[in-house]
């Protein structure tokens, strides 16, 4: 007997996997999955997959598409596609199924080192020649400072918890490629510190994860202080259309790490007690 959680997977989609891989046993919809008609792990008597689909005629199709084009480069870092498959007014995505649950990101974690892992593999990465947004477009509106932010390196700029698949055997898969663009390589860890500080880092705390990462690191300290107050922009429109608690929250931790980057740094006092040049 077929069993499912959620949304049910539609006649005419079931029937096109089903003429792929065999009759469908079982399936699970995906925890977190917000974007797709159709996300879920299918089981049949041939083994199991993951599969997300659209309809044709939904106005986010291009993700099917994006996902598609990017996944020959992210082999290791990303689930592997496995086919892609139109008709019956669907375009369906499968990739290996993965079994893993979603990242912690909370303060001692054994999830960030693998967060970080995968980090350091993307940003040596470069943007595929496939149609992708720059982050210099993306951000235009959020900073006069934009142009700081191109690059050639792959970006994926999600790095909600849900979209990062911790697996048994320690290691981590990044799913769910819809915002992938093109930017400098330091992006993706600067995007990860507004997460950590959601979740519990102190501004000060999650750069240093972040500076783990040797593209952060290195990067323009100047350029850097830009995007932080660009994502400050960014949640703050986002918000103004949807005050969903999360949001605020991502908000809040845009707006600390800013605040933190514009503090002066701290210097040990040299004087000794009574030294002082009062003037």
């Amino acid at each position: 007997m077929t069993t499912h959680r959620h949304k049910v997977i539609p006649t005419d989609a079931r029937a096109l996997i089903e003429a792929r891989v065999g009759k469908i046993t079982e399936y699970e919809n995906a925890e977190g999955g917000l974007n797709s008609e159709i996300a879920a792990h299918v089981h049949t008597r041939y083994g199991s997959i993951f599969v997300k689909g659209l309809r044709r005629d939904h106005r986010r199709i291009w993700t099917q598409r994006r996902e598609a084009d990017i996944a020959p480069y992210v082999e290791g870092i990303a689930p592997t596609l496995l086919w892609r498959l139109k008709g019956a007014g669907w375009d369906l995505n499968a990739f290996e199924n993965v079994e893993g649950r979603h990242a912690d990101y909370t303060p001692g974690s054994a999830d960030l080192p693998l967060v970080v892992e995968l980090l350091v593999n993307l940003s040596q990465v470069e943007a595929p020649d496939v149609e992708l947004r720059s982050m210099a477009d993306r951000m235009q509106h959020h900073t006069t400072t934009s142009d700081w932010f191109s690059g050639d390196a792959l970006l994926h700029t999600d790095w909600f918890p849900a979209n990062v698949l911790v697996k048994s055997d320690g290691t981590a898969r990044l799913v769910d490629w819809a915002w992938a663009s093109t930017g400098a390589a330091w992006i993706d860890p600067a995007l990860w510190v507004v997460w950590l500080i959601k979740a519990g880092h102190s501004p000060e705390e999650a750069e240093e994860w972040a500076r783990q990462v040797p593209a952060f690191a290195e990067a323009d300290g100047v350029a850097v202080d830009a995007f932080a107050e660009a994502t400050v922009s960014v949640w703050e429109e986002i918000t103004a259309n949807d005050s969903t608690p999360w949001m605020n929250e991502m908000l809040n931790a845009a707006r600390a790490w800013v605040a933190s980057r514009s503090q002066p740094p701290s210097f040990p006092d040299i004087y000794a007690p009574g030294e002082r040049d009062n003037g």
